[in-house]
């Protein structure tokens, strides 16, 4: 079984930032973040499988939710997987690039006024890095993909910051499993905006959502 996740904020899912604030939250040795494990009972990153098919130039990744329940995607190129406490992270072989694969229990989810599990989800990760933040997000977006997946972004704007936006950017794909379960999914160090929305769309191209006592990794 996989660890419940807590509402707390991760500085590395930041998308992009300047520094100051932002370089606060981008360096910040505390685990700040949307989806930082409790703990509980075992580790997510024992119930997570990786392989590398070196012919059809991919990873695949499989995850155990619960014994029936189990979800797949897959990435371009090699990918490993890395413990950090209870969560895991996976890491391109040959780039910088970092996912991010969270899961948070709808019972967490169970006091939002939102209407279905992934605008509760959006709702709680906001309200988390706004009471971090001190300040409501200038830009908010939540837009449906596919494989039933949506995308929650947030822009805070800073005078200080001294970058060329002044302005720092975190962003979650929520995917809902089932009625109790959320998966979250968060990319970072990728720079290039065109390299971001490809990856973006590879994994979800590749995302499939298994059901029933036969699931496994």
């Amino acid at each position: 079984m996989i660890a419940l996740r807590n509402p707390m904020i991760q500085a590395s899912k930041i998308v992009s930032c300047g520094t100051a604030l932002a370089a606060f939250l981008c360096t910040a040795s505390i685990a700040w973040a949307a989806t930082a494990p409790l703990g509980a009972s075992g580790s997510w990153h024992e119930t997570i499988r990786t392989r590398f098919e070196p012919q059809a130039g991919q990873t695949r990744v499989a995850g155990r939710v619960s014994s029936g329940l189990c979800f797949a995607l897959s990435l371009p190129q090699e990918w490993r997987a890395h413990a950090e406490g209870s969560g895991t992270r996976l890491k391109a072989a040959f780039s910088d690039a970092e996912l991010e694969v969270g899961l948070r229990s709808a019972h967490e989810l169970r006091d939002m006024p939102q209407p279905d599990l992934a605008s509760r989800d959006a709702a709680l990760l906001q309200q988390d890095y706004e009471s971090l933040l001190g300040r409501p997000a200038q830009s908010v977006s939540l837009a449906s993909l596919s494989a039933g997946a949506t995308r929650w972004s947030a822009t805070w704007v800073d005078a200080y910051l001294p970058s060329g936006s002044h302005g720092m950017t975190v962003e979650t794909l929520i995917v809902p499993l089932s009625s109790d379960w959320v998966l979250e999914l968060s990319v970072t160090q990728v720079m290039e905006k065109e390299r971001y929305e490809a990856l973006l769309a590879s994994v979800l191209s590749g995302l499939r959502v298994q059901r029933g006592s036969d699931c496994g990794v």
